[in-house]
């Protein structure tokens, strides 16, 4: 199958999730290192492919999609692959659904993402370290809850390693920065699934030029 698939984004967890994903299928892609507060998402070119003007963002032939978690389900939709779980029926399907939401929704949107506008793009949404303080506490309350999932399970849904995996390991790599302390089961998971190649490969492309 010719994928022709084309990846803009480089230097988030969020562009992670995307080329971490086509190298777990083994999707052939190509790679456009174009950062998010480069100046790069603004141009006339870049904007007529998302007007949103974000990453990541990904072409295939005429096809073009935006939002990493919906990204990753198109590729693993597309590409033959056993090398990542798929949901068999309605149940799991469900269940990954409420996961993929808990995940993107509570750790990253309402946590993660908010320390960082009032924290490293306080120049730009304000300082506000109350709130910065305050995600950081919602962030742990809600990691308590996948590590006890991960006292029984050496992934989030206890099937094969899957798409919930490169959200959460993304978050993962995204708490390191602001010096989180994960708990047993949590950290146990996190170095497991870091000694994937596939993310190995990702890791090192997404943030060739950005220390995390």
């Amino acid at each position: 199958m010719d994928f022709n698939i084309e990846i803009w984004g480089v230097g988030t967890p969020r562009t992670l999730r995307p080329i971490w994903m086509a190298e777990e299928l083994g999707i052939p892609y190509k790679i456009y290192p174009i950062g998010p507060r480069t100046g790069e998402t603004q141009t006339l070119e870049f904007h007529s492919l998302n007007p949103k003007q974000k990453v990541p963002v990904i072409k295939h032939g005429q096809f073009v999609l935006s939002e990493s978690v919906a990204i990753c389900r198109y590729l693993r939709r597309i590409s033959p692959s056993v090398n990542i779980f798929r949901p068999k029926n309605n149940k799991d399907r469900a269940i990954e659904d409420e996961w993929c939401s808990f995940v993107y929704g509570e750790l990253d949107e309402t946590s993660l993402y908010v320390m960082r506008r009032h924290q490293d793009l306080k120049s730009i949404y304000g300082s506000a370290q109350n709130v910065v303080k305050s995600c950081r506490q919602y962030f742990e309350k809600n990691l308590n809850v996948v590590e006890k999932i991960l006292a029984k399970n050496n992934t989030l849904l206890g099937f094969d390693f899957g798409l919930v995996d490169i959200l959460l390991v993304s978050c993962l790599d995204w708490s390191t920065i602001y010096d989180i302390q994960l708990p047993q089961n949590v950290t146990r998971y996190y170095e497991h699934i870091k000694a994937r190649e596939p993310y190995k490969r990702a890791f090192k492309i997404n943030y060739k030029n950005v220390i995390i």
